[in-house]
């Protein structure tokens, strides 16, 4: 009997086309494609909810709010992710159809399955796209809300939101107050 063999890895221009055809969303790292479950629905609730917060705020300026079936190129990484919502201000993203390529905040709701990760090997992809400024973690169980800021190329500053206290977003000059992102989650 032979055995299996292994599949070439994909390249990323093969990941594009075929995640095209995929009824189920895939993220890409280093030609590895990786399945994503369903989110839950205060997961739902609460992108949603900072998604229009964001929208709202960002009307008029050159910058745009994008959610959850939108990829994000992380070159430096060979990976493609669907971050929760994210914000770019690049006039080249604007007419992506694809992927963006240079977000200045990106945020993601934390589930059980994925905080470990979302916190460490997908946090250190997205602090390698030059463009970030910001990213924030929202945690709907514990609520909590982890917001770290580039204070330098390579330095990153946490700052813990207090229960109650808005989630202030100086790179973007937006303010979301923490009922908005709590709005309707039990």
């Amino acid at each position: 009997m032979a055995l299996p063999q292994p599949t070439p890895p994909f390249t990323a221009e093969d990941y594009l086309l075929w995640e095209e055809q995929q009824p189920e969303k895939h993220e890409y790292v280093h030609g590895e494609t990786f399945a994503m479950d369903g989110a839950s629905r205060r997961h739902v609730t609460i992108s949603g909810n900072v998604f229009a917060a964001l929208d709202a705020a960002l009307e008029g300026t050159p910058c745009r709010t994008y959610m959850a079936d939108m990829k994000l190129r992380a070159e430096a990484d060979e990976a493609y992710f669907y971050p929760d919502v994210l914000v770019t201000c690049d006039a080249e993203d604007h007419k992506a159809e694809q992927f963006m390529r240079a977000p200045t905040l990106v945020v993601e709701v934390l589930s059980p399955a994925t905080a470990a990760y979302d916190r460490g090997d997908k946090f250190a992809a997205y602090r390698r796209i030059p463009s970030l400024k910001e990213f924030v973690l929202i945690d709907p169980d514990r609520r909590r809300i982890e917001h770290y800021r580039r204070t330098q190329e390579t330095v990153w500053e946490l700052h813990e939101i207090e229960p109650e206290a808005p989630l202030v977003l100086p790179g973007l000059e937006v303010t979301i107050p923490w009922d908005r992102i709590f709005r309707n989650v039990d």
